[in-house]
């Protein structure tokens, strides 16, 4: 019998999933599950390294998970559960902290870009949150690791932190490779199209939440901002709200060619072109809600969780033995 190789991937659900988190992760997620063996996990840690309110962080969590299932992980098929029910994720994620450089928690890019706009108060687990992330793949022993391009730079680090442990203490990780999407893999902002789509954006006009209404969603990408050209073409630069809607529009019908699109729309204006994507926006949306209104009615998530936990941990246990061994930190052998 061939094994399967296996996947990796947490989403931190912080806020209410976006058609940016579907695009670039969430079906790729549910793709894959039949090719690989698919470990995906709500990064509920990764949560907390900002304050959170914690009636609002439950509900996210819960809407993340029943949201997965809408989406079509089969947990039959994928291993699917919180990161807390696994704490083998926390003690393998100070492990890998000890053998992380300073030097290397400075260069990530995402403590630095809060520390560069002023924000105060910045927590410890900000900015140690990336060895918990390299803990979260390593654990696994995962083949590849869907990220997006922005997100490239911490299975790097997870590489390297990787190597530099097996060099120490002989081959205790899998070095993981990045699988990028090659289309939707960062879906931008409907204000503001040189930015990533993200629950921070503004009065959250730029953002379409995987819960939002129908008709919401539709008036978000009718106001989304274009530009004065006059015509459906891909071209990031200098057209970047028209292309982002492309790759909207073509990650929602298939993966269509942008090529095609463009053919189809060309000498249309920029007003049907927009009610095409909505429409399809719409569709996509009104079909996730269904499945998730009655996932949340079925009261199934709790065992759902219970059991992809449990599958993990056979998986995740052993290996943080195996690194304990390694580095001498088991007296006794288990």
């Amino acid at each position: 019998m061939v094994m399967k190789k296996r996947m990796v991937s947490g989403i931190k659900p912080s806020g209410q999933l976006h058609l940016g988190t579907y695009i670039g992760a969430l079906r790729h997620f549910v793709e894959v599950q039949d090719e690989y063996e698919m470990v995906a996990f709500i990064a509920n840690l990764h949560c907390i390294t900002v304050p959170q309110d914690p009636a609002e962080l439950k509900k996210n969590l819960t809407d993340c998970v029943a949201l997965y299932l809408a989406c079509g992980l089969d947990p039959e098929k994928s291993i699917v559960f919180l990161q807390t029910d696994v704490p083998e994720h926390a003690q393998l994620g100070f492990i890998v902290n000890c053998h992380t450089y300073l030097g290397e928690l400075n260069r990530m890019t995402q403590f630095k870009d809060k520390q560069a706009h002023g924000e105060k108060n910045l927590s410890g687990g900000l900015y140690t949150y990336p060895p918990l992330m390299a803990a979260d793949i390593l654990l696994y022993s995962p083949d590849f690791v869907p990220v997006g391009e922005d997100q490239k730079q911490h299975v790097e680090l997870t590489r390297d932190v990787a190597i530099r442990m097996n060099n120490r203490y002989g081959d205790i990780f899998t070095i993981p490779e990045p699988k990028i999407a090659k289309v939707g893999a960062r879906i931008m902002s409907l204000t503001d199209p040189t930015k990533k789509m993200s629950k921070s954006d503004g009065i959250n006009k730029g953002c379409i939440y995987l819960l939002d209404t129908p008709k919401a969603a539709r008036k978000k990408i009718m106001s989304a901002t274009t530009d004065s050209l006059g015509q459906i073409k891909y071209d990031p630069e200098n057209q970047p709200g028209i292309s982002n809607l492309i790759q909207i529009l073509s990650s929602l019908t298939g993966d269509r060619p942008f090529a095609e699109i463009e053919q189809e729309f060309e000498g249309k204006g920029y007003g049907e072109f927009k009610r095409a994507v909505a429409d399809a926006v719409c569709a996509l949306l009104e079909d996730i809600q269904a499945k998730y209104n009655a996932i949340i009615a079925s009261g199934q998530i709790e065992t759902i969780l219970a059991q992809g936990a449990a599958k993990a941990r056979a998986i995740a246990h052993p290996k943080l033995k195996e690194v304990q061994r390694a580095i001498g930190m088991e007296i006794v052998e288990k």
